[in-house]
């Protein structure tokens, strides 16, 4: 699956097709390259013959930078965000990841209460240039293995959240985010990294991007409008985004314009492209995989709410996973994250 007009034609005829993690990968290579003070922290990135990270990412890397600068480390996800906070006070931009998001639990004194905070306690003194790869998503891993967290880390003061749908964005957000001065968490989904190379994912989709021989960033705090549509507003990201596509293409079909907006940066936010689609459409519907309550889809729903309430047809709408861990089981995780299904029906309930 791609995502259509995601690019001006000019830059897709001259450019690479890639996957996510290849994409990744090009990002990682090009900072270390462009900056010596860009180190990788995790575990098992660095392993002679290894993977190259659980999702492959790193491979190779160890071998044209050496281990000064492609760190492995013992498996404690406290100590990876610790050294990384540190080394990043201490003038380094470490690009650390842990092998499942899950994980981020253990570590959340050191990017809560150290990362996010050290430059306003000091009075910008400190920064903490450093960024946090977090894989996350129901991949049939079961309850600690399957979640998506963006929403813990939205709520955090002080970190920046990015979570790219494809590969494009990846390279460009990545690269954005090790130059930036802050801390940033990068999530990433397990099955938009592809269904090809030695980790492959079941489920995985074939995510190919247009991937452009010059440099480019993306900037934090503009989301993309996926397609464009004149019923009904779709805000999603991640692998949510790929669905709520599928499900625009379906609403076609009888009639229903979707304009499907992916929102690429939760922190900062883009309220001012989603505000203006649902003045045009005058309805709203969130998608995410995240549990319902709580969410991050909650907070744009307040915000919208409470600045386009005049344009409002219908009631705001949220499609999200249940209240309840994710389920191990591959027919119930199936029933427990959002499908097309699920969408369409959703969007046709507030059209009609």
């Amino acid at each position: 699956m791609s995502l259509p007009n995601m690019q001006t034609p000019d830059i897709a005829a001259a450019a690479r097709h890639m996957t996510m993690v290849e994409a990744l990968r090009e990002a990682l290579r090009e900072e270390m390259r462009r900056d010596e003070r860009v180190i990788l922290i995790g575990e098992d990135i660095g392993v002679e013959g290894g993977f190259g990270g659980a999702f492959t990412v790193t491979l190779g890397l160890a071998e044209e930078f050496g281990h000064r600068r492609v760190i492995d480390t013992p498996i404690s996800e406290a100590a990876i965000a610790g050294v990384a906070a540190g080394a990043a006070a201490g003038g380094l931009r470490p690009v650390a990841d842990v092998q499942y998001g899950d994980f981020l639990f253990i570590a959340m004194d050191q990017l809560a209460n150290q990362a996010a905070k050290l430059r306003y306690m000091s009075g910008g003194k400190l920064s903490v240039p450093m960024v946090m790869r977090a894989p996350v998503g129901a991949t049939t891993r079961g309850a600690q293995h399957g979640q998506s967290l963006e929403a813990f880390f939205m709520h955090v003061p002080g970190l920046k959240v990015a979570c790219p749908s494809n590969p494009y964005d990846g390279k460009g957000l990545l690269k954005t985010a090790i130059r930036d001065d802050n801390p940033v968490l990068m999530f990433e989904h397990k099955l938009l990294y592809g269904s090809k190379g030695a980790r492959k994912e079941a489920g995985g989709i074939d995510v190919l991007g247009y991937i452009p021989e010059e440099e480019y960033l993306i900037p934090f705090g503009q989301a993309k409008v996926a397609r464009a549509g004149r019923d009904i507003t779709v805000v999603a990201n991640l692998l949510m985004v790929h669905r709520s596509l599928a499900a625009a293409a379906a609403l076609a079909q009888s009639g229903i314009e979707a304009e499907v907006i992916d929102v690429r940066t939760l922190v900062p936010f883009d309220w001012d492209t989603v505000e203006a689609s649902v003045r045009r459409t005058s309805r709203l519907l969130i998608v995410e995989e995240d549990n319902l309550t709580g969410g991050w889809g909650a907070e744009v729903a307040a915000h919208v709410g409470a600045s386009c309430f005049d344009y409002l047809d219908a009631p705001i709408h949220r499609v999200a996973a249940p209240d309840t861990p994710v389920p191990f089981a591959p027919v119930m995780e199936n029933f427990y994250i959002p499908s097309v299904t699920n969408i369409v029906a959703a969007a046709r309930q507030l059209v009609s």
